[in-house]
């Protein structure tokens, strides 16, 4: 599978995450689902998009059918809601590529960081689909206000997963949507960028940022 020919399907894909990853492949050129728990739903959240967006291909799909479509599903819904989304996906993910972006998030204390009993949300989503789909945890430290800009995005992606091959084609899928993406080890090492979420929050309230991650002491070749 090669970044540049796969079908992205960005499950609960309608909020300002999801759109700004919609339209940063979309412009890269890539086929694009926007997925919904209904598929009216997903078309307001399209033509939303189109409006803020400009000229961007997406299609509005139901979750379960976008899933199916897909070769590769991300999935950008509250914590709250990641294990019951993916119980009832589990057949349409079956053998495919999940990228979860989920933090665990507690509400109101976002700004502290507060770890779920299954380790991580990366690690949760492994559990509950089974060794059939391959999960790989990215993007959790972008800001959404950055994708959804035209502006060069000054933050890295760690990338987490048991699949080194899956892995790699997220970093492909980084650098399509304008950024760096790094190996960060198996998928029990998301735990380390979901808390940074919390960390980042807590620094962009300080100093009214939308502040992010960056790799440094690499050689010019990265």
């Amino acid at each position: 599978m090669s970044a540049d020919t796969t079908t992205i399907a960005i499950l609960g894909g309608t909020g300002a995450l999801g759109g700004g990853l919609a339209k940063r492949w979309s412009q890269a050129g890539l086929k694009v689902i926007i997925g919904s728990r209904t598929r009216e739903k997903a078309e307001g959240a399209v033509e939303e998009f189109k409006a803020n967006f400009g000229d961007v291909d997406l299609a509005p799909m139901e979750n379960s059918a976008a899933a199916e479509a897909a070769d590769i599903a991300v999935l950008t819904v509250p914590f709250a809601h990641q294990a019951s989304t993916l119980e009832g996906l589990k057949g349409a993910l079956a053998g495919k590529i999940l990228i979860d972006v989920t933090v665990p998030l507690v509400p109101p204390k976002v700004a502290v960081v507060q770890l779920p009993e299954g380790g991580s949300a990366g690690e949760i989503a492994q559990e509950v689909l089974g060794e059939g789909v391959k999960v790989v945890s990215a993007f959790q430290n972008v800001a959404a206000a950055h994708l959804a800009g035209d502006h060069e995005i000054d933050c890295d992606v760690l990338v987490s997963g048991n699949d080194r091959e899956a892995c790699n084609l997220v970093i492909d899928l980084a650098a399509k949507a304008g950024m760096r993406g790094f190996y960060a080890g198996p998928i029990a090492n998301a735990v380390a960028a979901e808390a940074l979420t919390s960390i980042l929050i807590q620094i962009n309230r300080t100093n009214k940022c939308h502040a992010g991650i960056r790799i440094s002491g690499l050689s010019e070749s990265h």
